[in-house]
């Protein structure tokens, strides 16, 4: 260790005031964490690249300091689908530092990591009150049906108004409107449950007769028009 001299020239004075980390919730524990390994939580959250034209929903499961599950979803450019592929192969088995300082190949992957650091660092975690924290798996729990990102995707113009396309339940097939042209409900067929029809054999038509439903007052509707051909 090298001091300067003005260190050097200073006298020694001890330092009595030392009560150490303060205590942060932990799956149930109170645990004043000193090293990496004492760090454990469940949590979510999101970041974004440099200039905003897409962003990340990352989900870690901590044990030990040790990223045990990763869950990336993304929106925004093509790329960062195959971003989110090679984080999911880079993220599990890493510690939550090793994992801050590791290039994830996409600015809001990268983001996402650093916000959720803190997080989790601060005990400031889903679990945090969960005695034992949440099982391995509980990520996937963030999933729809099909294990398909709940995503919302809608549309409007001036002109034409507005257009329903992806809502959590699934892909929008028809927009129930009211005598006053109003959006009263809508149809959709779920698409990951649509998948699983398929893949158990039946034919396409029927999987995707068996994956519909409808939300709202769709039976009270005066039309239902098609949201991307009307």
């Amino acid at each position: 260790m090298i001091y300067s001299k003005e260190v050097k020239m200073m006298c020694p004075v001890a330092q009595g005031v030392n009560h150490g980390a303060a205590p942060i919730p932990e799956e149930a524990k109170w645990v004043k964490s000193k090293e990496v390994t004492d760090i454990s939580g469940f949590t979510h959250g999101v970041g974004w690249c440099a200039p905003q034209q897409g962003a990340c929903k990352l989900t870690l499961n901590v044990k030990d300091g040790i990223i045990q599950e990763a869950l990336i979803e993304t929106i925004g450019c093509s790329g960062m689908t195959h971003s989110a592929a090679m984080a999911s192969e880079i993220l599990p088995g890493k510690t939550i530092l090793e994992a801050l300082n590791t290039d994830l190949v996409c600015d809001a992957i990268n983001t996402a990591m650093r916000e959720l650091f803190l997080q989790i660092v601060y005990g400031r975690t889903q679990s945090a009150f969960s005695e034992g924290g949440l099982v391995i798996g509980a990520g996937l729990e963030d999933l729809g049906k099909g294990l398909r990102s709940q995503i919302g995707t809608t549309y409007g113009t001036l002109e034409k108004g507005p257009r329903y396309l992806e809502m959590a339940e699934g892909y929008i097939t028809g927009i129930a409107l009211d005598a006053d042209n109003e959006i009263i409900g809508y149809q959709f067929v779920s698409l990951g449950i649509m998948m699983d029809h398929i893949k158990k054999g039946d034919d396409a038509n029927t999987a995707f007769e068996k994956a519909k439903g409808q939300y709202g007052r769709v039976e009270d509707a005066v039309k239902i028009i098609d949201p991307r051909h009307e």
